[in-house]
């Protein structure tokens, strides 16, 4: 292990040595990366050092009861070889943990998009809720909820509602909330009290930075149009709302939320460049995929993650197989061990692709 943490302290070298050669500013997506990296290396590096405080103070304690003759120095010196052997053991497992090669997109802001599937209403309805409990889940984590677009659902809740949350390290959290989220309950339009089953699905993806995608503008078509909300009736009579068509792959991203041109344009570009990394992105889930039984985190967005029984108050998270049963807390935005569950079987899945740590 002590090898692993000597190369990544050369690495944490050499890259604070490129950053300050002042040549390196002139391309700014290199200065960039590098001071992410510079950034994640920080923790391990700082746990790093103490380790070696620890090796250290171990050996010359060693030396103290090897040569002390005074029975008083002795004792103490066993008690502080106690201490830390206890400290080396438990620094070697944070650090084992802290070695697990992480997914390079955690510590973004993530877009989120919630769309109602199978049941008809139900399913808007659902998916009107889902939306409330992560609402109310990024304000216990002081995140900031920036709303993209929404279609209403016929009798409440929406048929589709993509969000941007923005704080620290969310996609990190967030993902683990991608794939089909599965209700039952009796729906609000049932007269005969019997339990349906209906399903949302919840997209989760790292947002993209410019740095992440080069667009051409000579790529991207851009058009103007009115607002208009429901029913068709024009919001405003300007030409505020944004429809912008990357001719390449053929996507298509259109905001009209805001009244002005140029906050709906950069909104819709940010939207753009997610829509392009997820391609790329998506290749990395696959690999990984393929390595991992949890399926956590993995981008199979069409697999059942989640159901939610309100009958029996009940959320079994199928993933890892683990149902608890405070669901009414759970919809107020208390997801949190839920995710730290998630969040410790990765990592036990990690862990095993790491050898000789």
């Amino acid at each position: 292990m002590l090898e692993k943490l000597e190369a990544i302290y050369h690495r944490y070298v050499d890259i604070e040595q490129q950053m300050n050669n002042p040549a390196l500013m002139a391309d700014m997506k290199s200065y960039v990366k590098l001071s992410k990296d510079y950034k994640e290396l920080q923790p391990i590096i700082a746990a790093y050092r103490e380790f070696e405080s620890v090796i250290a103070n171990i050996e010359a304690t060693k030396e103290i009861l090897y040569h002390e003759k005074d029975e008083e120095f002795r004792a103490m010196a066993k008690e502080e070889m106690n201490s830390l052997t206890e400290k080396r053991e438990k620094m070697e497992e944070e650090i084992r943990l802290m070695l697990i090669p992480s997914d390079p997109q955690d510590g973004k802001n993530a877009v989120v998009e919630i769309r109602a599937g199978t049941g008809g209403d139900e399913a808007s309805i659902f998916a009107g809720d889902l939306y409330r409990m992560y609402t109310k889940y990024c304000e216990t984590k002081g995140w900031k909820i920036d709303l993209v677009d929404y279609t209403d659902g016929t009798v409440g809740g929406y048929k589709e509602i993509i969000f941007d949350v923005s704080g620290e390290g969310v996609y990190g959290l967030m993902k683990y909330e991608s794939g089909v989220h599965r209700v039952q309950r009796v729906p609000q339009t049932e007269t005969q009290g019997r339990v349906h089953t209906s399903a949302a699905t919840v997209v989760v993806l790292p947002e993209a930075d410019e740095f992440d995608i080069d667009l051409k503008p000579t790529d991207i078509r851009k058009d103007l149009y009115c607002s208009s909300g429901p029913g068709g009736q024009s919001v405003n009579t300007t030409y505020s709302a944004v429809r912008l068509t990357h001719l390449p792959s053929g996507i298509t991203v259109a905001i009209q939320d805001q009244k002005s041109q140029m906050k709906n344009f950069d909104k819709a570009m940010t939207i753009l460049r997610t829509r392009l990394f997820e391609q790329e992105y998506q290749k990395y889930l696959d690999e990984i995929s393929k390595k991992r039984k949890t399926m956590v985190s993995t981008g199979d967005r069409s697999a059942k993650v989640r159901t939610y029984n309100y009958p029996q108050s009940r959320i079994t998270d199928h993933r890892i197989n683990l149902t608890v049963y405070n669901l009414q807390t759970y919809m107020d935005g208390d997801i949190q061990d839920m995710i730290d569950a998630l969040q410790l079987a990765e990592n036990a899945e990690r862990l095993k692709e790491v050898v000789n740590l």
